[in-house]
């Protein structure tokens, strides 16, 4: 992790009121433009809840760059301590997947989040959230839309139209695969939109999810620990 990025840590046991107030302070601060360097260990990002919600399960699953070849995972659990609220989901699941990340034998060089980056009302999705605290290179990849409007998808691979809300281009509604629904990408941290939707096609080149989202999905979804307490939640 990114020792400049330190200073923006913060207490995660807030009011809602002051979590949106934080979103709100942080966001100005996330870097839109493509900071990064070699990819050689790609990182998917995934949570899961197990016993009815009590407690919280982060899945991080690194894979190899370009290759996508598993690497390692790292699973962390932790007592749920943030009730559920549409817009706070990074409140109630970044402590345990900065847990998971600290279990990692070595760190990524980027961060592909189940999850929106950008692409949210204040503009600090659980990809946003996460990139900036940690000073990792991060995308949001969300199989939902949290918010913004968008114009009709071509049914080919790589098909791709703006997010956007109030006026300004927050994501890009992208068809990660030929005829089956697409998938709502955005600026995590220090990647541009564009750098991000070729990264999301480069690492989704059979399935509609990037594979190291879709290996932490599978993890974080083992009936031993029941998915979120709700078809689409969104981060």
């Amino acid at each position: 992790m990114d020792a400049s990025h330190e200073d923006l840590r913060h207490p995660w046991d807030l009011s809602p009121e002051a979590a949106r107030a934080l979103q709100t302070r942080l966001a100005p601060r996330v870097e839109r433009a493509d900071r990064f360097g070699p990819l050689e260990r790609v990182a998917g990002v995934d949570v899961g809840f197990e016993q009815g919600g009590g407690i919280t399960r982060a899945v991080v699953s690194v894979f190899s760059w370009p290759h996508l070849e598993p690497l390692e995972d790292a699973v962390a659990r932790l007592p749920t301590a943030f009730p559920y609220v549409p817009g706070l989901l990074s409140f109630r699941e970044i402590p345990a997947v900065l847990r998971a990340l600290e279990g990692l034998q070595a760190p990524p060089d980027l961060l592909l989040c189940d999850g929106q980056g950008i692409a949210h009302p204040r503009r600090l999705g659980i990809a946003a959230h996460l990139g900036l605290i940690t000073g990792l290179p991060a995308v949001g990849v969300g199989k939902s839309r949290l918010v913004g409007r968008h114009g009709e998808v071509g049914v080919l691979r790589g098909s791709a139209v703006p997010l956007a809300d109030r006026g300004e281009v927050i994501g890009r509604v992208l068809r990660t695969r030929t005829g089956v629904r697409p998938v709502y990408v955005s600026t995590g941290h220090r990647v541009s939109l564009d750098a991000a939707c070729e990264l999301v096609l480069q690492a989704a080149p059979r399935y509609r999810l990037p594979e190291p989202i879709r290996r932490a999905d599978r993890i974080a979804s083992r009936r031993d620990g029941p998915r979120r307490e709700g078809a689409a939640q969104k981060r």
